[in-house]
């Protein structure tokens, strides 16, 4: 007698439609509920980023602000230094008895 082919341990299990759409429903339920939770952590993240942005702008415009107002400044301070120590020469050159063109061709 000849053989039949295949194998012969094929499963005899019951056909439990009920229990596995149950369980691929609580499954799909669940992973909404993730996603839901998840879309809405990113949402409150995605605001938190807008308003840090907002901050960050605004506080690199007070900083150019600043900056350009020291620069301002100093070049202010510089240029009274400099007509202080002209005015300071002149003094000295004007006591020591040097003429005006003299003095005029020394601050040139």
């Amino acid at each position: 007698m000849p053989r039949t082919k295949g194998s012969k341990n094929k499963p005899k299990g019951t056909n439990d439609f009920a229990s596995r759409i149950a369980e691929k429903q609580e499954s799909i339920t669940s992973l909404t509920a993730e996603i839901t939770s998840i879309t809405a952590n990113i949402d409150t993240l995605k605001a938190d980023l807008k308003e840090k942005k907002a901050a960050l702008k605004s506080a690199q415009k007070e900083l150019t602000k600043l900056e350009t107002k020291k620069a301002a400044a100093d070049q202010k301070a510089a240029e009274a230094t400099k007509k202080n120590e002209a005015e300071n020469l002149v003094k000295k050159l004007l006591a020591e008895g040097v003429s005006a063109d003299d003095i005029i061709e020394k601050l040139k």
